[in-house]
């Protein structure tokens, strides 16, 4: 068992300078998302709870949820010690020096990053490949195969997943966020099949994403799934467990995390 420390890592989807939360990527204008809180509000408890990043998805497909965006990652940046993520309309490697500039530790692309992948190798040419992160949400469409979704999981890309990460590492990704598009927001428990496969296929680290409902859940991905880290969001959100319970429970299953 690799023993480098799991990072525990809570997720914040920010619309319009506010934490919103759905279900298998569900979208604003269909009603399915909720008002969690205020994201500032959020990362400085979650950081005196101790979890050991925090990633923002900016969800607001706009100039002026941009501006929004970085005034937050500033602000954040500002209160808390823990490396913070930003990821969402990252479209070119101006816009991942935006972030970075605002208090960004790391950059997370996805549907650009697959219309194009050389994005992919010039962002981590530019700052290193440990800020250049890919994002990856698939889904279940045949037995034993997971295919790439792009545009929010509304459009199939045609890549297996596995090819796709394989192929974002080998331009230069330092990290794959691995999210199920099946188990988000559904507290069912991670995809257990496909996170051990991409863990097992590529030499960067993997985060879990999609699907905590439950302490065991999280163990599992990190030791059947062999993820590196778990990302989840609604657990933290809605009060059913703290970062330091979640911790403290991991550790009691014998998987090693920062204290």
């Amino acid at each position: 068992m690799n023993m480098l420390a799991k990072r525990v890592i809570p997720c914040l989807d920010v619309h319009d300078g506010a934490v919103t939360r759905g279900v298998q990527f569900g979208k604003v204008e269909e009603g399915g998302l909720r008002n969690v809180g205020d994201p500032v509000t959020l990362a400085v408890l979650y950081d005196e709870q101790g979890a050991d990043e925090m990633v923002f998805f900016d969800i607001t497909a706009s100039a002026q949820g941009r501006g929004t965006m970085v005034e937050t990652i500033e602000r954040v940046a500002d209160r808390c010690f823990m490396p913070l993520t930003v990821g969402g309309g990252i479209r070119s490697v101006a816009d991942m020096k935006v972030m970075l500039k605002a208090g960004a530790d790391k950059v997370s692309i996805n549907s650009a990053a697959l219309a194009t992948p050389d994005l992919i190798r010039e962002g981590a040419e530019k700052f290193g490949s440990q800020c250049v992160v890919v994002s990856i949400d698939c889904k279940l469409t045949g037995p034993g195969r997971w295919e790439v979704f792009s545009h929010g999981g509304r459009k199939s890309t045609g890549w297996e997943v596995q090819d796709w990460a394989e192929r974002a590492v080998e331009l230069g990704a330092g990290e794959i966020v691995l999210n199920s598009i099946d188990s988000d927001g559904m507290k069912q428990g991670f995809d257990l099949l496909i996170t051990r496969r991409i863990s097992e296929a590529v030499p960067v680290p993997v985060v879990a994403s999609g699907g905590a409902g439950t302490l065991a859940h999280l163990a599992e991905v990190l030791l059947e799934g062999r993820a590196d880290a778990v990302l989840a969001a609604s657990i933290f959100h809605f009060g059913v467990f703290t970062v330091g319970q979640v911790k403290a429970y991991l550790a009691e299953q014998g998987i090693t995390v920062r204290c």
